[in-house]
């Protein structure tokens, strides 16, 4: 068996992608997608819970070793009554995908009353990378917090920080995009567009989370992004905290202010997908015992404002509309059901997010609408 050396883990040849903050020392390496600056701004603790997830983020190296051992203690998560979601280690090795799963953590578990904690421990992975020279790019887990706590090549190896170059693609949306359901971390959609057209992927895809607060824009703005995309609307209305009267002076605020930190970026709106719970049904959602949703009866909720899937997309449609007419040509807007319609319902298992299969269709749906002649297609 091959003898092994651990690298220290504030060794600045092993790059952190996707994360714009990262706990760091000889002894762990912690990534976070979100800058420390934003903690006192959290809305509460699944905020927190959401952006800690590494949905995106991945280890980035260049090694000629034959093996990569690494130890990982994720923190899952688990709703009371399902099975715990699926910890997935994705490793790029030249191109080439393999998976690895995590089962050993920590396991934040979600119950209708309370939430809970069942501590868990460290596991190492091992890879068989191959001989020569090899890039490597780990996506760790989308639906974990994870900390790496060890980090292990071959004696003698060579090390070497992975180049720079690709256009970095920040896209800010709901569970939709955060991928939990995708088949592992380098499989979500927005991990296979960026995979497809070679972009620095910043997945800041918040699983109930995606309501236009305001510090995200910032955070969008001052990501130095090459391409912004935004997928709008679902978890407003699902947890219905906007009504018609605020929503689209939320949308244009939030455009505001990442217009003022980014003002040349193509900027990309996604409107809602097929949503068969919400298209003329406004929110709340409610989750169900043992998973799948049910929209809460409020037969006059719409006449006091409340919004559907369809009412955002018109709304997004008008925005973009008027925008553009004032002069923003780089901003752009994409009807979310071009990416996934009802026609792709088998693939909607709980009535609102993709399956894997809905993932890789999502993903070739949006690199023809925005890359092949769209408004990311421009270099």
């Amino acid at each position: 068996m091959s003898l092994l050396d651990a690298i220290p883990l504030d060794d600045p040849r092993i790059g952190v992608r996707g994360a714009l903050g990262v706990r760091r020392d000889a002894e762990g390496l912690t990534p976070s997608r979100l800058p420390d600056w934003t903690r006192p701004r959290s809305p509460g603790p699944a905020f927190a819970l959401m952006a800690g997830m590494t949905s995106g983020v991945r280890l980035d190296f260049v090694t000629t070793s034959a093996v990569w051992e690494i130890d990982l203690l994720e923190t899952g998560l688990q709703f009371d009554g399902e099975p715990r979601r699926r910890a997935i280690v994705d490793l790029c090795c030249n191109g080439a995908l393999v998976s690895r799963d995590l089962r050993h953590g920590h396991t934040v578990v979600v119950g209708e009353a309370a939430t809970g904690f069942t501590p868990g421990r460290p596991q190492t992975l091992r890879f068989d990378l191959g001989p020569g020279e090899k890039r490597i790019e780990a996506w760790l887990p989308q639906a974990a917090i994870t900390e790496v706590r060890g980090f292990r090549l071959e004696r003698g190896a060579g090390l070497a920080a992975a180049p720079e170059g690709a256009r970095r693609w920040a896209h800010y949306g709901s569970s939709i995009s955060h991928g939990m359901e995708a088949a592992g971390p380098a499989r979500t959609w927005p991990a296979l567009v960026a995979r497809g057209a070679g972009l620095d992927l910043l997945n800041l895809g918040l699983a109930g989370e995606c309501h236009l607060d305001g510090f995200m824009a910032r955070v969008l703005g001052e990501a130095s992004a090459d391409l912004i995309s935004l997928e709008l609307g679902v978890n407003v209305i699902a947890a219905d905290t906007l009504r018609r009267r605020t929503f689209a002076g939320a949308v244009h605020a939030f455009l505001d202010t990442l217009r003022a930190l980014a003002p040349a970026a193509p900027v990309l709106v996604v409107s809602p997908i097929h949503c068969p719970l919400l298209e003329e049904t406004p929110g709340p959602l409610r989750r169900l015992a043992g998973g799948g949703y049910e929209a809460l009866a409020r037969p006059h909720a719409q006449a006091d404002g409340a919004l559907t899937v369809s009412d955002v997309r018109r709304i997004l449609d008008e925005i973009v509309e008027q925008r553009r007419a004032e002069g923003d040509t780089a901003l752009a807007v994409i009807d979310g059901t071009t990416l996934f319609s009802a026609e792709d319902a088998a693939d909607l298992p709980d009535r609102v997010h993709p399956n894997a299969r809905g993932h890789e269709t999502m993903a070739a749906r949006f690199l023809a609408a925005a890359f092949q002649d769209g408004p990311f297609s421009r270099p």
